[in-house]
């Protein structure tokens, strides 16, 4: 698993040493590459933080509050997940046509990837032991200074995690801030690929992007430090008390709301709007139901692929402080840096020269989804497996149960929350995945986001309104669900 996670890293080594030394310095020392990094880097410096107060702030509202219809609240706010970037773009453009440039890029990848720190930091919030913020307010804290010097630290997982995720996801996002006019090095490297394919400069600034992608590892890797993040001892098996907002659950109640208008409200009005506009007519059952059944399929299934691969990856991450154990973990972060088409490019190059017969199969798209995704699983995993104390499987094993028994019995089921969370990111990413899907997909392949790109790529935005709108309903049942498991989960 690790070593096909380098397929198409060496896909790109392959290209720049053919290309040779003195071709591929002419490509990356020129000032086009400065405007570029200097272009991705402020989006990285502005928008990840952003993302992490949202999310932080969104996950303490929801687990640590009483503000009304928080049960729907928290499945509502890992919807904006299943919204591709490029919808968001859109509906941002539509409402205010002088978007563009880099506050554009900062507005619309904030409410398209701020989930991927909430989803992890509710799920690391449900596992807190209870009993240590309760103690430092009966020492007098109030509550900010609680968040601030007890949760906010056993929060660094998730937020390192969903920052390094979001960092990486700027990297190759390529529709909406083509759509915004924000050049980056993700739409250089489309540009240069929509005109020699597979040409030298486009593997060249992919290259650029995996050393970006090493510095962020290395940040990570460096401030998440060695610290243990399991209770100690058995802790208190229940919830937290909810503080209780009183008067302030007005404006509470109205914060929630604005989220939620810039997140979905958005992208729903501009879909609304095409829908209005086309009227029946552009409602293809037949073809809108083969589609979302396609969808379905391959985003269940490799949603739970991922999630299985995540667990070995964490566990070795979280149990071993060793570089190895760096390296492995890192790995995997490498591939979902580059865009996805380098990653279907990779595999098609490798499927035809040494694999023929998964060609254009389920197979390999299912691999292409699990490298692209499985840091989303791991971060949330990786999160959850800190937590849980190695004592407490020592003890299994000490009362005579096997090393598989004591994974089932106490490892995963206190792992639950975060596998729950890992396996609703990648779904949504999966049901959202737009690029590997249009190069890899088997011969009549027609998922919800290849039929909205082919009919607003024609300008029939009508037509393309329901495929948009069905892509963001889907993710609301299933995450719900995968909310209501982890909490079931959590209180055993």
């Amino acid at each position: 698993m690790v070593a096909a996670t380098f397929v198409p890293l060496g896909y790109i080594v392959s290209t720049l040493v053919s290309t040779g030394w003195n071709e591929t310095a002419h490509l990356i020392f020129r000032p086009r590459v400065g405007e570029l990094l200097r272009n991705t880097a402020e989006l990285v410096v502005l928008t990840v933080p952003i993302c992490v107060a949202l999310g932080v702030g969104l996950a303490w509202i929801m687990e640590r509050t009483d503000v009304p219809g928080a049960a729907w609240w928290g499945p509502i706010f890992a919807a904006p997940l299943a919204v591709p970037a490029f919808v968001n773009s859109y509906g941002w453009v539509s409402a205010v046509p002088s978007l563009h440039g880099l506050w554009a890029g900062v507005i619309v990848s904030t409410v398209s990837y701020f989930p991927l720190v909430y989803l992890p930091a509710a799920a690391t919030l449900r596992r807190l032991d209870p009993a240590v913020e309760e103690s430092a307010r009966a020492l007098g804290s109030g509550p900010v200074a609680v968040f601030a010097r007890v949760v906010l630290p056993q929060l660094r997982l998730a937020v390192l995690g969903g920052g390094l995720l979001i960092s990486l996801h700027l990297l190759a996002e390529y529709g909406a801030f083509a759509m915004i006019r924000f050049d980056t090095f993700t739409t250089a490297i489309f540009e240069q690929y929509q005109s020699s394919f597979a040409g030298a400069a486009g593997s060249t600034l992919s290259g650029v992007l995996v050393v970006l992608c090493l510095v962020l590892l290395a940040g990570e890797s460096a401030v998440r430090g060695r610290a243990r993040y399991a209770r100690i001892g058995g802790g208190a098996q229940r919830g937290a008390n909810r503080i209780r907002l009183g008067w302030a659950k007005i404006p509470m109640f109205a914060l929630l709301a604005g989220a939620l208008a810039a997140t979905l409200g958005v992208p729903l009005w501009t879909i609304g709007r095409w829908l209005k506009l086309g009227g029946s007519a552009v409602w293809d059952t037949g073809e809108i139901g083969r589609s979302l059944g396609q969808t379905l399929g391959l985003a269940v299934t490799a949603a739970v692929i991922t999630t299985l691969c995540a667990f070995p990856v964490a566990w070795i991450a979280v149990r071993s402080t060793s570089r190895f154990a760096r390296i492995i973990e890192g790995a995997n972060y490498i591939t979902s840096s580059l865009p996805g088409i380098v990653v279907a490019l990779a595999l098609v190059t490798v499927s035809i020269r040494w694999l023929p017969a998964f060609y254009q199969t389920a197979a390999t798209i299912l691999a292409a989804y699990t490298l692209m995704f499985l840091p989303r699983a791991l971060v949330s995993v990786r999160a959850g497996l800190a937590q849980v104390p190695v004592g407490l499987e020592e003890a299994s094993q000490v009362l005579g149960k096997s090393p598989a028994a004591t994974f089932f019995r106490v490892t995963l089921r206190l792992t639950a929350p975060a596998a729950a969370a890992a396996a609703a990111m990648v779904f949504v990413a999966v049901a959202t995945e737009l690029t590997a899907t249009l190069l890899l997909a088997p011969n009549g392949t027609r998922t919800l986001a290849m039929q909205f790109w082919q009919l607003s790529g024609e300008l029939d935005y009508a037509a393309a309104a329901p495929y948009a709108l069905i892509m963001i309903i889907a993710s609301v049942p299933v995450t719900y669900l995968l909310f209501t498991q982890s909490r079931k989960a959590a209180g055993l």
